[in-house]
C-alpha cells in the first residue's frame, strides 16, 4: 500500500521535470544568484528647499546609501565653512560635497531608508605640481576609506560638472602624500554594489602643465 501511494508523486516529479525540460527550463541544483533581495524601504527622495536662508550654495546630487545601492538625492550645497582659505575651484566644490556627504541626513532621508558611509572629518585638497587638471587630493588616502565610502564619493564627484569632464568620464583622487593620483570611474556596477569597488584605481597620467603646488 505504501508503494501504491508513492507512485502518483513519483509521476506527478516526472511530469513537473518534464515540462520545464518542454519550455527550454534545465533543472539545476546550483544556486543562482538574482541580485539583492527586494528593500523594505521606500527610497524615496525628499523635496529640497529652494533655498536655505540666504545661505549662498549651489544645486548638485549626491549620492547616499539606500537598499544596499547608490540612489542620488538632490541639495542645496552651501559654500564650505570649513575650509575658508582653499582657493582651487574644483577642491572648493570637492568640499562642499564631502561636507554635504558627511552631514547627518535628515529625519525624512533617515525614514526613507537613506544613509551614509562617508567618515567625517574627510577634506579636499588643492592639487600638487603635476597632478592631471581635475585632480582632487583628500586628507586620507582613496584607497584607504570604507568601499561604500568611496563609492559615495566618486559618484558624486562624477556627477558635478565642475571637477568632472563629463558623464561616464573616471574622477581623480589622490591622498595627502606624493602618492601619484589614481582614476576611479562610476559605473552602473559601481551604483548598484557600492561595495565591490575597486579600492585601488588606475595611476593617472601627469599634466602637461602642472599647477602651482598648494601652499
Amino acid at each position: 500500500m505504501r508503494r501504491a501511494r508513492a507512485l502518483p508523486v513519483v509521476a506527478s516529479t516526472l511530469l513537473a521535470a518534464t515540462a520545464l525540460s518542454g519550455c527550454g527550463i534545465r533543472a539545476t541544483t546550483v544556486p543562482v544568484d538574482v541580485g539583492p533581495a527586494p528593500s523594505r524601504v521606500s527610497c524615496d527622495t525628499p523635496a529640497q528647499p529652494s533655498g536655505q536662508n540666504g545661505v549662498q550654495g549651489f544645486r548638485a546630487t549626491v549620492e547616499l546609501v539606500c537598499g544596499s545601492q547608490l540612489v542620488g538625492v538632490e541639495r542645496v550645497i552651501p559654500v564650505p565653512e570649513k575650509r575658508a582659505g582653499l582657493k582651487d575651484p574644483v577642491a572648493l566644490v570637492a568640499q562642499a560635497l564631502l561636507e554635504a556627504l558627511e552631514k547627518q541626513l535628515s529625519a525624512q532621508e533617515r525614514d526613507a531608508g537613506f544613509t551614509t558611509g562617508v567618515p567625517d572629518q574627510l577634506m579636499a585638497e588643492a592639487p600638487r605640481a603635476g597632478d592631471p587638471a581635475g585632480t582632487v587630493r583628500l586628507s586620507r588616502k582613496p584607497e584607504d576609506l570604507p568601499p561604500v565610502a568611496l563609492s559615495q564619493l566618486v559618484c558624486t564627484l562624477a556627477g558635478n560638472e565642475t571637477i568632472s569632464a563629463g558623464p561616464g568620464r573616471p574622477v581623480t583622487l589622490g591622498g595627502p602624500d606624493t602618492d601619484p593620483p589614481r582614476t576611479w570611474e562610476c559605473t552602473d556596477a559601481v551604483r548598484s554594489r557600492p561595495e565591490s569597488v575597486p579600492t585601488l584605481g588606475e595611476i593617472a597620467r601627469p599634466s602637461a602643465s602642472p599647477v602651482a603646488t598648494a601652499k
